[in-house]
């Protein structure tokens, strides 16, 4: 390390740390400490600097000498008084809030504690150093902010994905990219991507996270990163060589947009690696427990998330933090959009009820950068106030567990048509306030089981992660169609396949934002392991979850793209506004609603739970996609999931023509096997659970009404 000096900056802003000429400007935010001091770290020590000048709150300075590179931590002195929240603790050194990269894992448990022996007693007197990452200055970069895909979320086919574990055992992409930012921008993996038909990829967590306490005990690591340590840091082991991770993510994404493929990330603002309060203090709680954290009066962390502790997203550092921290992936990463991790959490003040006009909420849909990314809410936390699916405000989308479930349950026999109907129409029912695009439709995601699975245990198989099995769902609306597990029985395999077929048919048909996640397209199996958070230590990115590309399902592919494709080519399916029976050019309903009689459905037949059959028939003379009226052909589109039986193909008394078939979900690839073109009133056989779409020229103006036609 080269001579260093301190001089003053004129303003505590920006915080982190920010390269200036021929130094670098640190500031921090620490409002009740007595001592703050910038430690520089290297191969020959540490040398502690005092941060003189404080600030708003902010101890701050310009350190000369010093640039990108630069290894550094924090050590604040002050108050220690965990009953009153205050947790400061010299010996402990911390992570930087702000800082752009971190180098190094977690050491030895016991020296990362705050406290000697109990959290409510003495602090410790081990020195972390050694034992906790270090920041790492970074150059300032030129923003990655050119010309946004902003792909209309009509238009949006959504992919949840786990960086390394997505192409970890990918045989094209080359070896030292598997598992990497570079390999999922890798040329076969966006190709394949294209093939699918997606437009935005959705990352499981990639700010830079470590492992939970109770996690490393068992000799595991943190899998899926909902367990940040910074909350502006891309993880290291997602590149090539640690050190090159905002590179190589900037490059990620410029190939991703090039390919027309958004970008969307995962991200925890509701709690921290920190855990609860007799859990290691790392980073925020040395700097001030009681701003960053929601503590009860005698100093314990309230815990809305399960995870020990929850972010005080009330306070004002913490809004300025996790909305800077948006901006930065948004401009200098280039990031299109954001799942944010259960987040009624960061609504609930105090552990409160909800509200959807909360300050960070506010915060974020007020901003002129972040309101135009995508905003994706994860509408629950982990308790039952926290439930909240359908209350937020107008420029959130959110996941639909509700959509999750009925379709589950509906093509195993365990629910009627009508909740079925409600979530295949857009769920209006609970957007009614808003419009389908709020609903982020899912039937498998990350947490769960993946759809291969879902088909193929009839329970959950977590002994992997340690826990007895006592982690993850008990219940998940789940078959195996007579055999738990692996089998070569062709009818079981048969079984499987065919309704994996028509729950990926009713997901990509439905109306709303389809996400898939991904490896179903392969028919990717995790041995019924629904709860996959978590691995061995040592892990290598291929032994860690990872998809089997090699054994993929090629004609399961070919069948998702297919359906992504059915879906690009006709509006009607996609539609961005609630069908309300409203009339159309046409001067007829919108939607019209048939059971497997060919009837319509009237009150008694809604209420029918025996019925496994029902047919919608949607009029395209009216779709507003792109918020401009056009028209597209009408579909007739038929689910059945029940046994062999006839279905009267149905069509409303006013259509006198002919239904082409445009898709059968019983044949492996998705393409019907007799095209030929049918009348409504006829009957068909199916053999079983079956989606079919059949597509009906739109029959033009009604001269009997005053519409238009488009």
């Amino acid at each position: 390390m080269g001579f260093v000096s301190l001089t003053r900056a004129e303003s505590p802003f920006p915080l982190g740390a920010s390269t200036v000429g021929v130094g670098t400007h640190f500031s921090v935010h620490a409002p009740d400490a007595d001592r703050v001091q910038l430690c520089l770290i290297d191969a020959g020590g540490e040398v502690r600097i005092d941060l003189e000048q404080q600030t708003y709150g902010l101890w701050h300075g310009i350190v000369d000498g010093v640039g990108a590179g630069q290894r550094y931590g924090y050590r604040v002195g002050g108050r220690w008084d965990p009953r009153r929240g205050y947790r400061m603790n010299p010996k402990k050194l911390l992570i930087d809030p702000y800082a752009r990269q971190l180098a190094g894992e977690l050491g030895d448990a016991e020296a990362l504690l705050g406290y000697a022996d109990d959290p409510f007693g003495a602090p410790s007197d081990i020195d972390s150093l050694g034992h906790v990452p270090l920041s790492v200055v970074t150059a300032t970069l030129p923003l990655n902010d050119g010309p946004r895909l902003e792909t209309p979320w009509e238009d949006t086919v959504i992919q949840e994905l786990h960086v390394g574990a997505y192409t970890a055992r990918h045989p094209d992409v080359r070896p030292e990219h598997r598992g990497t930012y570079l390999g999922l921008a890798s040329e076969p993996v966006v190709e394949h991507l294209q093939r699918l038909g997606i437009t935005a990829v959705e990352l499981l967590p990639v700010q830079a996270f470590l492992t939970e306490p109770a996690v490393r005990a068992r000799g595991m690591r943190n899998h899926w990163g909902y367990s940040t340590g910074a909350y502006f840091a891309p993880l290291a082991r997602y590149a090539t060589t640690p050190g090159r991770e905002i590179a190589e993510f900037r490059a990620m994404v410029d190939a991703l947009h090039a390919a027309g493929i958004e970008v969307i990330l995962d991200v925890v603002y509701n709690h921290t690696c920190e855990f609860g309060i007799a859990g290691p203090t790392v980073s925020w709680r040395g700097f001030d427990a009681p701003g960053y954290y929601q503590l009860t009066d005698d100093g314990a962390d309230i815990d809305l998330t399960g995870c020990g502790n929850t972010v005080d997203c009330y306070s004002p550092v913490v809004v300025g933090m996790v909305c800077d921290s948006l901006r930065y992936w948004a401009t200098d990463m280039g990031v299109d959009g954001f799942r944010f991790d259960l987040t009624p959490a960061l609504a609930r003040d105090a552990g409160g009820p909800f509200d959807p006009r909360a300050p960070l909420l506010t915060a974020i849909t007020a901003d002129p950068i972040l309101q135009r990314r995508k905003l994706i809410a994860e509408p629950w936390d982990a308790t039952k106030a926290g439930y909240q699916v359908g209350n937020f405000g107008p420029l959130w989308s959110e996941w639909n567990d509700r959509y999750r479930d009925d379709v589950r349950r509906f093509w195993i026999g365990e629910t009627g048509i009508r909740q079925f109907a409600s979530r295949i129409a857009g769920s209006a029912d609970i957007f009614h306030r808003r419009t389908p695009l709020a609903s982020i439709n899912f039937v498998t995601a990350h947490d769960g089981f993946t759809m291969a699975d879902l088909v193929s245990y009839s329970s959950k198989h977590n002994d992997a992660n340690g826990e007895n099995s006592n982690d993850g769902a008990g219940h998940n609306f789940s078959v195996n169609h007579g055999v738990e597990g692996p089998t070569d029985d062709p009818g079981v395999v048969e079984a499987r396949a065919r309704h994996v077929r028509a729950l990926l048919a009713t997901l990509l048909l439905s109306t709303g934002v389809p996400m898939l996640l991904a490896g179903d397209e392969q028919g990717h199996s995790q041995s019924g392991n629904n709860n996959a958070y978590c691995v061995p230590a040592d892990a290598a990115a291929a032994d860690a979850w990872a998809v089997d590309w090699p054994s993929a399902d090629e004609a399961l592919i070919v069948f998702v793209a297919r359906l992504t494709e059915l879906r690009r080519s006709a509006p009607a399916l996609r539609q961005p506004e609630f069908f309300e029976g409203r009339a159309t050019p046409t001067g007829h309903p919108d939607l019209v609603w048939f059971g497997g009689d060919g009837i319509e459905l009237d009150h008694d037949g809604w209420h029918d739970n025996s019925r496994t059959t029902l047919q919608a028939w949607i009029d395209g003379s009216d779709v507003r996609t792109g918020g401009v009226p056009g028209s597209d052909s009408s579909w007739l589109l038929v689910f059945h999931s029940g046994t062999a039986t006839g279905v009267t193909l149905a069509g409303p008394d006013w259509f006198a023509g002919k239904i082409t078939p445009a898709f059968d979900s019983t044949t492996a690839d998705g393409l019907p096997t007799d095209v030929t073109p049918n009348k409504p009133g006829s009957t068909i056989a199916v053999t079983g659970p079956t989606v079919l779409a059949f597509r009906a020229p739109n029959p033009g103006r009604n001269p009997d009404t005053n519409g238009m036609n488009s």
